[in-house]
């Protein structure tokens, strides 16, 4: 078992932004770093996202800059990389661990394998395109990885690694983010606001939120985009766009959304993006909305049909409005799922998760407590 006050983890994301991926890793790093584990958090330079500030963290940067050419990404990502492996390769010791969050950084997998060192994989996605990039990067993180780390049982079953040592660890909510949703929730009388947080991405639903929105005019819809306000003003620059739709671009602080909303909606397209957990669900769930979502993937872990919300093709644009009616207009129904919401968000607490990720760096073993081997475990 490793001593936690001589571990040194050096942790790659590519791109730091607000999406799901780079918060777990925040929520990682913080906890690492409270143990008095030395984390260096090794992500692109010149963004601004959940991975920029963290306190007790070594901050190191490489050269990435996202294209909206595919051609030309590749070949940023490519250079990145290349990059990144002599930038690291006199600093990073065998007794290190590189931790790889998300199949992208894969030359953060090659310096490992370089340097000796313990290579662990943090898989959040199923979905990368095109198919060759993606036979590359889980090739390369076939060769390189000791460990693999799945978000979800369906994760895991989707994207098997035979002869490797793999773990599930489920993302989970910010204890300070729960704290909040605790004391924000509202009692209302009137269930009519209808949210999704998600990219500015067709197949994450966009377009079928948005004739959701045209199809309900008697229910308010707001969209929180992941993306710049120019880029979506670009993207709807040719439509016209219902009145009881609000669309807003990057938020920091999605507390008064939640708050606002009586229900959460996931609309992928499980033909083009299968969601491997689904962030933004149980940041709901903790403020007890049910949820609508796609019926296949990882996030049907977290909703269960007629439970907290129901399972719709985006596709099925019938279903879907249906579905939505019956979860606003059945009061008694709406307060019975909103109690499964609150009751099933305890499953994906911090402390949970910052156990396990304790165990899978071998610093706690089975059946031991990580409240009597680590200091500051489960301290704020």
């Amino acid at each position: 078992m490793l001593n936690y006050n001589t571990m040194k983890i050096y942790a790659f994301h590519l791109l730091n932004d607000y999406s799901g991926s780079p918060k777990v890793l925040m929520q990682l790093a913080k906890s690492w770093t409270k143990n008095n584990i030395e984390v260096h958090l090794v992500t692109s330079k010149g963004n601004q996202g959940f991975l920029t500030n963290i306190e007790h963290v070594h901050a190191r940067f490489f050269t990435y800059q996202w294209a909206e050419n595919r051609v030309l990404r590749l070949v940023n990502l490519v250079l990145s990389q290349i990059r990144l492996i002599f930038q690291f390769l006199a600093e990073v010791k065998k007794e290190d661990i590189i931790y790889i969050n998300t199949v992208l950084p894969f030359g953060a997998a090659f310096l490992g394998k370089l340097k000796g060192c313990r290579v662990i994989y943090h898989l959040h996605e199923t979905s990368v395109n095109p198919p060759i990039l993606k036979r590359f990067l889980f090739g390369v993180a076939k060769w390189a990885a000791n460990d693999v780390i799945y978000v979800s049982r369906f994760l895991a079953a989707q994207e098997p690694f035979p002869n490797h040592k793999t773990h599930i660890l489920y993302n989970a909510i910010e204890e300070g983010f729960l704290n909040e949703a605790m004391a924000n929730r509202i009692t209302k009388t009137n269930y009519d606001n209808v949210l999704m947080v998600c990219s500015l991405k067709d197949y994450k639903g966009v377009n079928e939120f948005k004739a959701l929105a045209h199809n309900n005019p008697k229910f308010n819809f707001k969209m929180v985009l992941n993306a710049h306000q120019q880029d979506i003003d670009a993207y709807f620059d040719k439509e016209t766009l219902p009145k009881n739709l609000k669309i807003f671009s990057t938020q920091t602080n999605l507390h008064p959304f939640y708050q606002w909303a009586d229900v959460i909606l996931n609309l992928s397209w499980t033909d083009r993006w299968l969601e491997t957990f689904g962030l933004t669900i149980i940041e709901g769930m903790a403020y007890g909305l049910p949820a609508i979502v796609p019926p296949q993937g990882g996030i049907t872990e977290l909703v269960e049909e007629n439970y907290n919300g129901f399972l719709v093709d985006s596709h099925n644009s019938h279903e879907l409005n249906y579905r939505l009616n019956q979860i606003l207009h059945n009061h008694h129904g709406y307060d019975v799922m909103k109690e499964n919401s609150i009751a099933k968000i305890r499953n994906y607490n911090e402390d949970t998760f910052g156990f396990k990720s304790f165990q899978i760096l071998d610093l706690v073993k089975e059946g031991e407590s990580a409240w009597n081997i680590i200091p500051n475990f489960g301290k704020v």
